[in-house]
């Protein structure tokens, strides 16, 4: 079977580009798997590509490529959502070369990997292949013009796979798509290739891109009474963005310098979280949260906000972490507080970790994409025949009306 992913740059950095690749690579055991990229901007991607992935980009922004003096892109995008994040990046050329790629596709599944790629995939994927929309971000996320645009295209394809359960409850209460398979599948997160933390370093690791979403603000502030206390532990932040300049002011601010550290973007990030004892995350929201577990991998305990939506399903309350209010900046810094001081309950959370941690086995996971493909390319009739059957009672109600 040739499966191919559709994703916005997979020479850069991010949670996207990281599952992408772990899933593509699994996947490369058993199948011909190609990652089409619609944006280059560097001669090798910062992470690591499976030497069976076939990498392919669509527009090459390479200072002396002719793709970055092309006119066309200059032009805006006119079949790339105009209310998508990331439109101002999509031009007349990508909206081009998208729909030449996808046009001579040959791929049996072809999976896009964020929504403006998704009403590529709809409006130009072949309709001999299975096209699933797989979905990083999470439902609420989306603005309400992108919702109404997405339902439109997302009711042509497939399947929706998001990255936790309760977002795919939000899909199918609030976009029916009669048809279409909704449903949740985790990401891939791999055995790292580096011994498990043992728990005893005084050392509180996160990582993420430095955004306000993200509250590394809220994590160096509740960071403050755990330094107060124990003058021997120390936080380190590991990531890139906006953001970096404010926290360091806010670190300077707290009197912080000597034990809170901005160490920048590290890949991979398991050898750094497996010299830490305890991994933290303030998020405001995440659509699964793919450092936590990265730590529980390394056999290093977590402390998270319950936010919206993945935390939840990757964390069990005292087992192999614990969760806190979003925004609670004293139950936040209560909880590390409780794991700084009990080495026993930390390292005996890290080693259950280790253990919950294999439900993102690449094993199991793939199973279930490989089920997914297998129970889409039979029933593809029925709910074809079930679409159609919806679009014609719709058009039926608004003639009558």
């Amino acid at each position: 079977m040739k499966i191919t992913f559709l994703i916005h740059n997979a020479y850069g950095i991010g949670g996207t580009n990281r599952t992408t690749l772990n899933l593509a690579a699994a996947l490369a055991d058993r199948h011909e798997v190609e990652i089409v990229s619609m944006f280059r901007h560097r001669v090798r991607p910062r992470f690591e590509v499976d030497p069976r992935v076939r990498l392919v980009p669509l527009v090459d922004l390479r200072e002396g490529f002719p793709d970055a003096v092309d006119a066309r892109s200059g032009e805006p995008a006119v079949v790339f959502p105009a209310v998508e994040k990331r439109y101002r990046q999509y031009s007349r050329l990508t909206d081009l070369r998208a729909e030449e790629y996808l046009r001579r596709c040959a791929a049996d599944v072809i999976i896009g990997t964020r929504p403006g790629i998704n009403v590529y995939l709809a409006r130009f994927g072949s309709r001999r292949a299975l096209r699933i929309a797989q979905e990083h971000l999470t439902h609420d996320a989306h603005g309400k013009r992108l919702r109404v645009t997405l339902a439109r295209h997302y009711a042509g394809l497939d399947a929706v796979v998001t990255t936790t359960e309760a977002d795919a409850a939000v899909y199918r209460a609030r976009m029916p798509l009669p048809g279409v398979r909704v449903l949740a599948v985790p990401n891939i997160v791999p055995d790292p290739a580096v011994p498990p933390s043992d728990g005893t370093a005084s050392v509180i690791a996160a990582a993420g891109r430095l955004v306000p979403g993200k509250r590394f603000d809220l994590l160096i502030e509740a960071f403050g009474q755990v330094a107060a206390k124990y003058p021997e532990w120390s936080l380190r932040v590991y990531g890139a963005g906006p953001e970096r300049e404010r926290l360091k002011e806010l670190i300077g601010e707290r009197g912080l310098d000597e034990r809170v550290e901005l160490m920048g973007v590290r890949s991979p990030i398991e050898a750094e979280f497996a010299q830490a004892s305890i991994v933290a995350s303030a998020s405001s929201a995440e659509s699964f949260g793919m450092t936590l577990a990265e730590a529980m991998r390394c056999g290093v305990p977590v402390v998270s906000t319950n936010c919206p939506l993945g935390p939840a399903e990757i964390i069990t309350p005292g087992v192999d972490g614990l969760l806190v209010p979003v925004g609670d900046g004293q139950a936040l810094a209560k909880a590390l507080l409780e794991l700084v001081g009990d080495e026993t309950a930390r390292r005996r959370m890290g080693r259950a970790a280790l253990v919950s941690a294999r439900r993102f086995d690449p094993g199991p996971i793939i199973e279930r994409y490989e089920n997914l493909f297998a129970e889409l390319a039979e029933s593809r009739d029925v709910r074809r025949r079930r679409r159609h059957a919806d679009w014609r009672r719709r058009l039926h109600g608004i003639l009558r009306r």
